[in-house]
This record gives C-alpha cells, sequence and structure tokens, in this order.
C-alpha cells in the first residue's frame, strides 16, 4: 500500500467513526417538533443556510429523483450545487453532494470537525433544559448546510427527510418548492388522514416563493391552495400550469414532450422508465423555470440535463440472464407507480419477486399491489434492525398470495438465486432460455442499497 491509499483509508475509517457516532444519537424517523436546536447550531455557525437559495423538496414518493434532476439541470446552466437527500444506499456521504458527487470523506471529515463544538454545546443546552440531543437527521442537517456554505454553491437542493413543517431542513427559506404527489406514508408520525398530511408538508411553503405540485388528491390540492394563498406563493400545478404533453418507451427509457409556464420541450430522452419519472422531471423543469424567474430554459441545457440523469436503486436493472430489476419503492402509492413501469418497459412474460420491508411501513398494501404482477414471492429482510420479521411478513405474504405462490429466505442472497431459479422454472423451455423471465428485488432502500452491494459490487 503507497502513502496515498494508506491516508485514503485512515479518513475513510475516521468517517466510519463519525458515522458510528452519529448513528447513536435519535434515529431520523424519530421526529421532534422543534427547529430550535437546528437553528441555534446554525446561529453559532453563522447561518450557512442563509448563505445560498434554497429548492425545497416534499412529498411522499420521488423526492430523490425529481432533485437529482433538478441538479442536473442546474449544474449543466454552469452554477455550482449542493444536493442534500435521504436515506443514502451504501455510504452517508451520499447524503451531501457537491456538484453532483457525494462529498469526499477528507471534505466530510473536515465539516464535522468544523460543526461538532458547536452542536455539542447545544446538546448540553437541550439536555440541561430537559430536552433531546440533537438526532442523527439533525446533524446531518447541520452538516449539509454548513459544507454548502463552505464549498460555497451558487445554489441548494434540498429534500426533507420527513413531512415538512418539523423537519430540520426547513429553517431555511425556499426559493421554489417542490412537492411531489403526497400519498399516504409515515403514518405513524404524519397522520392517517391525507389533508392532515399535506399540512405537514406545506409546511415547508415560504413568503412569496414559487411552488411546484404534481397531480394531488382533492384534499390535498385544497391544503396546497391555502398554505399558498396564506403565504403569498404562487402555485404552479401539474394538470392546470403544465403537463407531460407526449411520451414514449424508448431504449433505455422514454421520450418525452412537457409543457411547462414558459414552454414547450419536445423530443426530451430521460434515461429512466414510467409515467411517475416522466412527471417528475416535468416538475424538475418547471422549477429550474422558476427559479430563473420564470424564464424558459436553454434546448441544449435541457437536453444534456436530463440526459446524464441517474436515479440508484429506482427500477434499475442490475443483472441480466435472469433479469434482476431493483426498486427502492416502500409504500402502496410507490409500488403501483413500480408495476405500470415494469409492465411498459419490460417484456416479462413470468416475474417473481424477492420482497422484504420495514416493519413500521404498510406490508398488506405493498404486497396487495405487487400481487398483479408477480407469478410468485420470495420475502427475505434487509439487513437492519428495523426490517420486518421474515416469518411475520410471510404470513401477511401467504394472506395475499396464497401458500403455493410464497416462500421464504432469511439471507437476501439465497432469496435472489431462489427467485431466479423459480422464474426460470415456472414457464416452457423456451421462455426459461429467453430475456422473458425476470426478478424484481422491493420493498426499501435499505434492501435496493443491499441489492447493489450484493451484484454490482457497490459500496
Amino acid at each position: 500500500m503507497n502513502e496515498n491509499d494508506q491516508g485514503s483509508s485512515e479518513v475513510e475509517r475516521e468517517v466510519g467513526r463519525i458515522y458510528d457516532d452519529i448513528l447513536a444519537r435519535a434515529p431520523e424517523h424519530d421526529v421532534q417538533p422543534s427547529l430550535d436546536r437546528v437553528r441555534d447550531v446554525l446561529e453559532l455557525l453563522g447561518d450557512p443556510e442563509r448563505a445560498y437559495p434554497v429548492i425545497h423538496l416534499t412529498g411522499t414518493n420521488g423526492k430523490t429523483s425529481v432533485a437529482r434532476m433538478v441538479e442536473s439541470l442546474l449544474r449543466e446552466s454552469n452554477l455550482r450545487t449542493g444536493r442534500f437527500t435521504s436515506p443514502h444506499l451504501h455510504t452517508v456521504r451520499e447524503r451531501i453532494a457537491l456538484d453532483g458527487e457525494p462529498i469526499s470523506p477528507e471534505k466530510f471529515v473536515a465539516t464535522w470537525e468544523d460543526v461538532a463544538p458547536y452542536i455539542a454545546m447545544v446538546d448540553e443546552r437541550s439536555l440541561s433544559a430537559g430536552g433531546p440531543r440533537l438526532s442523527f437527521f439533525e446533524v446531518y442537517t447541520v452538516m449539509a448546510y454548513a459544507a454548502f456554505a463552505d464549498s460555497p454553491v451558487d445554489v441548494a437542493i434540498v429534500e426533507v427527510g420527513m413531512g415538512g413543517r418539523w423537519d430540520a431542513t426547513n429553517v431555511a427559506d425556499g426559493t421554489v418548492e417542490i412537492v411531489t404527489r403526497v400519498e399516504r406514508d409515515h403514518e405513524r408520525w404524519l397522520g392517517h388522514d391525507l389533508g392532515e398530511i399535506a399540512s405537514e408538508k406545506a409546511g415547508i411553503i415560504t413568503d412569496g416563493s414559487t411552488v411546484i405540485s404534481d397531480a394531488q388528491h382533492e384534499e390535498v390540492d385544497g391544503v396546497l391552495l391555502s398554505a399558498a394563498a396564506q403565504h403569498g406563493a404562487k402555485l404552479v400545478r401539474v394538470g392546470e400550469d403544465m403537463a407531460v404533453a407526449a411520451r414514449q418507451v424508448a431504449v433505455g427509457g422514454q421520450m418525452l414532450d412537457l409543457s411547462t409556464p414558459a414552454a414547450l420541450y419536445t423530443e426530451i430522452f430521460v434515461p429512466l422508465h414510467g409515467a411517475h419519472q416522466a412527471s417528475n422531471a416535468l416538475l424538475a423543469l418547471a422549477a429550474v423555470e422558476a427559479f430563473f424567474g420564470g424564464r424558459a430554459v436553454d434546448g441544449d441545457v435541457v437536453e444534456k440535463g436530463f440526459a446524464g440523469v441517474e436515479s440508484p436503486g429506482r427500477l434499475e436493472l442490475v443483472r441480466s440472464s435472469p433479469t434482476v430489476l431493483v426498486d427502492a419503492a416502500h409504500n402502496p402509492a410507490g409500488v403501483v407507480a413500480l408495476r405500470e413501469a415494469v409492465e411498459e418497459a419490460f417484456a416479462l412474460s413470468r416475474l417473481v419477486g424477492v420482497v422484504g420491508v420495514m416493519a413500521d411501513k404498510d406490508a398488506e398494501g405493498i404486497l396487495s399491489e405487487l400481487e398483479p404482477m408477480l407469478d410468485e414471492v420470495v420475502v427475505t429482510r434487509a439487513r437492519n434492525e428495523r426490517a420486518m420479521d421474515v416469518g411475520e411478513l410471510a404470513e401477511i405474504a401467504r394472506d395475499v398470495f396464497g401458500d403455493d405462490r410464497v416462500h421464504l429466505a432469511e439471507r437476501l442472497d439465497d432469496a435472489i438465486d431462489r427467485a431466479a431459479t423459480l422464474s426460470e422454472a415456472g414457464g416452457d423451455e423456451a421462455m426459461a432460455s429467453s430475456s422473458s423471465t425476470g426478478v424484481l428485488v422491493v420493498g426499501s432502500v435499505l434492501l435496493a442499497a443491499d441489492v447493489r452491494a450484493l451484484l454490482r459490487g457497490v459500496t
């Protein structure tokens, strides 16, 4: 090992140590209804979140894909970007991206060393008052805003962790806010009523901003209209002010015509599958227009920006022969969009699922939406303590699929092997030797990460 390699390994180990220390804090889904701790740390740091404009994203599904699209369009416009998304697939450094790349190990360590003393001060102050320390997610929010200011970036694209009103990211005021379609998810924390959930997400809307909204359920639309009016914000809605004017399946993605408030963009290639990704592209393009004051975006920027978009773990082909697809869908609405995309883009006559979900998710709802597209299912689990027990998930799966179509495998590699065998064994010889059989691994972001690590060696 040369000196550079040794130094790199030492920095990576330090990243791991910092991550373990932060992981010992309250988990990111344990939302505390207060922004005071994050505000206090950022104030001590000189309010870095005010050093650049922010495009803020909330909604239920699609936030990370939209964030990546916005980032790509802005970078193609020669702007320096910061992107904060969650959760990560392989390394926590993915959450904080600078100019499209995960923050470097060296920059990650330096950022932590810059903010740690101030986090310790606010932790001590909060504990003395009977409150909690900053949570896992709050710490990373502070690190992201600090890293963006230090870089410095021209614009930050910031995805909420959960909800909006009490999300740690909401200490920054968005110039543009994006609301992807709001569905039921995280109901333990956000509520069971769509209007109630929408109210939490609408909490990111700021005075005088522009709000870009996907087509929404009627009760969600009403909440957003009211919130926008209250803040004097301009609301731009799919179906009212913009639309996917045309869409055609293409090799490796789709060709789109996108009609926005400023222009009609035609024959735009997006290397992602599904109508939901077309809607995501529309939201991203409209948001970039709004960021530039409502003017149309240069056609070359649009073409190159979308052509370079990647969204790992979102209907991603990770192996051929047989086809193995992985998707991070983790709620019923996400599975509906996934199902439609698979049926449209992949000519699979036999498909076997590998499913693992987190214990706090709607497993029955997820499996019920998967059932029409899967011939059989192998239930398993991600390598995470929050993952649902395989036996418990199997019982739910049997209620949905019937006993004969459900199989169990504790280990993910065994589950994929079993599913591949089942996919090839279920049809005739011609089918088994063709590309018409496949495996779909789905149910959680953590499971998607495990699959990518296992089959593509991505860590």
